[in-house]
């Protein structure tokens, strides 16, 4: 079984864009985002790891660091930058791990044989500040990834972690959530003092607290 919701994620030491890193104490007190790709000099990689790269106000906005990690070599990571910030336009400020022994691609699981015995399919594993896993998504080596989407998990794991609510269907940072159903509403109206819209017993619509 891989990795769950709730574990705390494996520690390891790596070589990287960045030199050797510790991954727990990389991440000291942030959240991050550890995302994986197949191969270096590959076309849809390059786009994502452009893109990544634009967003990195966004990441710190929410205090999250972002690292990617291919099954390639340091010196093959470096080339590929190079092409990355030619045909993306962009700087790559964040670290690419070396895993060319596997040691990343095996703790958390992310060669899956059916797809591909030796190259890692696209896995993202968002983690916080307490080195817990609180999300994982994965896609095949032919899906390219939509970091908004990954963005909006962090806001909503961040927010429900500060508040008694869960987040609906299509939500995006500043729009309506819901009250938890384990919250009675006498223990709610403190909580919520805007008040909230019932639309079952069960389903109660409140403005985002922090707004």
């Amino acid at each position: 079984m891989g990795l769950l919701l709730g574990d705390v994620v494996p520690d390891f030491e790596q070589e990287s864009t960045h030199g050797r890193i510790r991954f727990h104490d990389w991440i000291g007190e942030s959240w991050a985002v550890l995302f994986s790709h197949p191969k270096d000099f590959t076309p849809v990689c390059t786009t994502e790891l452009g893109a990544v790269a634009r967003l990195r106000a966004e990441f710190e906005k929410r205090h999250t660091k972002v690292i990617a990690v291919s099954v390639d070599t340091v010196e093959d990571h470096l080339g590929w930058i190079r092409d990355i910030e030619e045909t993306q336009g962009v700087e790559l400020t964040y670290p690419i791990l070396a895993d060319a022994d596997r040691t990343v691609s095996d703790a958390y699981q992310m060669i899956h044989p059916k797809a591909s015995d030796s190259l890692t399919v696209r896995c993202v594993f968002v983690i916080d500040h307490h080195k817990r896993l609180r999300a994982s998504i994965t896609y095949p080596a032919s899906t390219g990834r939509a970091f908004g989407e990954i963005l909006r998990v962090i806001d909503s794991l961040q927010l429900t972690d500060r508040y008694k609510v869960a987040t609906p269907v299509d939500w995006q940072n500043g729009a309506d959530v819901i009250v938890v159903p384990a919250l009675s509403d006498e223990a709610a109206r403190p909580l919520f003092p805007k008040g909230w819209t019932a639309v079952k017993p069960y389903l109660r619509v409140t403005p985002q607290p922090n707004r």
